[in-house]
């Protein structure tokens, strides 16, 4: 697939496409050269960037990212693990956020919150 494909399929904009690449964030696997040097994605690129995507809007940062896909920068598995451990705790922080708010907003619809005027 050319570049334009896989924007399409993933919905992300060429330019980030390549800004990816440029942060290593699509290992080498993913992208080949042709002869006229465009590159050509294999079908599995789509995949691997709806799980960036995901990754991304859990609050992984493209330098975490990087470090976690990218096998030239020899990230140790104990460095991959704690970043990964860490935003797991994150995550739970936010959904105990949540939670909470949630609770609160079902009191507030049966009128057992303290606020000034009724829902």
């Amino acid at each position: 697939m050319r570049i334009n494909d896989v924007s399409k399929l993933t919905g992300l904009p060429i330019s980030t496409l390549r800004f990816y690449e440029r942060k290593s964030l699509i290992p080498d696997t993913f992208v080949k050269r042709d002869v006229n040097n465009y590159r050509i994605y294999s079908e599995e690129i789509v995949e691997f960037l709806e799980d960036v995507k995901a990754l991304l809007s859990v609050g992984f940062s493209v330098e975490e990212l990087g470090l976690l896909v990218n096998q030239q920068l020899n990230s140790s598995y104990e460095v991959k693990k704690k970043i990964v451990e860490q935003k797991i705790k994150e995550i739970e922080a936010i959904q105990k956020r949540l939670r909470k708010s949630k609770k609160f907003l079902h009191a507030t619809l049966e009128g057992k919150a303290n606020f000034q005027t009724k829902c």
